[in-house]
């Protein structure tokens, strides 16, 4: 799996409540409509700005908070192609795999604002075009990928049966 995209860079510590406003809990079962707010507590103009295949780029802890699943299906929805940090909280991590979202453990520190990126999940390398530099991450297990590219775990099952890997 190839990805190309821009950087959104945000810090450490970047919330679940950061990602899916909790004072925005009604539209849980409207979830494009909730992706209209993604990170919005955060940056304000990510929402309407971000592009299909941008890359949002983290610090240390990203994801943290409540076990809210909508965190990472509504940056999926807004058309953010993969989350890039230094450490993911545990359920964050879990949850993206689970709505086919990418999560990248690796380095971000050269990232920069804006920087295009070319990501290959299955060598793990991030190729930054802009700063003319690569990154090296451990690819993410077969089995993740192999859900990731079904579209997630329910439509993995659907298309396999079972947990297939």
């Amino acid at each position: 799996m190839k990805l190309k995209g821009k950087a959104w860079v945000f810090g450490d510590d970047i919330s679940t409540d950061l990602i899916a406003p909790g004072r925005l809990f009604h539209l849980r079962s409207n979830l494009p409509e909730l992706a209209k707010h993604v990170l919005e507590d955060a940056r304000p103009e990510f929402a309407a700005s971000v592009r299909k295949g941008d890359f949002v780029v983290g610090g240390n802890n990203f994801g943290l908070g409540s076990s809210r699943e909508h965190a990472p299906a509504i940056l999926r929805i807004a058309g953010v192609s993969a989350v890039m940090a230094k450490s993911f909280a545990r359920i964050f991590f879990r949850n993206a795999i689970n709505v086919g979202l990418p999560v990248i453990i690796c380095d971000t520190d050269k990232i920069k604002e804006g920087d295009i990126l070319e990501v290959n999940l299955e060598d793990g390398k991030i190729a930054d075009i802009t700063a003319k530099c690569e990154i090296v991450f451990s690819p993410l297990p077969s089995a993740m990928r192999k859900i990731l590219q079904d579209g997630g775990l329910v439509e993995h099952i659907k298309k396999h049966g079972n947990i297939e890997v």
